[in-house]
């Protein structure tokens, strides 16, 4: 917001992307070594959705840097944002609530 009332929002929306890409990467990596290390049971939908979301992701933060930002890119990546915010509350916390019960029964 703030970039957005100082005229640099068209610049953030790249940054932003490009974070989003570099993060789910690794926050996506960290969790599934997790879920294999504790035989998580909802592994494979999980990693199905990490495969396609970092796959929408990359090629959007891709998009904005070879044709630039755009209003589009803009709602965009608003878009993935609010899909990984959703992901992080619902999935994410089974998965903690998963490893809580696991470590609580050994």
């Amino acid at each position: 917001m703030y970039a957005c009332h100082t005229g640099r929002g068209r610049d953030q929306i790249g940054e932003t992307a490009e974070f989003l890409a570099d993060y789910v990467d690794k926050h996506f990596s960290d969790e599934e070594e997790l879920q294999l290390d504790n035989n998580y049971p909802h592994y494979e939908p999980h990693h199905a959705f990490h495969v396609e979301y970092e796959g929408r992701i990359r090629a959007l933060a891709d998009d904005i840097r070879a044709n630039g930002p755009t209003v589009k890119s803009l709602s965009d990546v608003n878009t993935e944002a609010g899909v990984l915010i959703n992901h992080i509350r619902h999935e994410d916390k089974r998965l903690a609530a998963y490893l809580r019960s696991r470590n609580r029964n050994k």
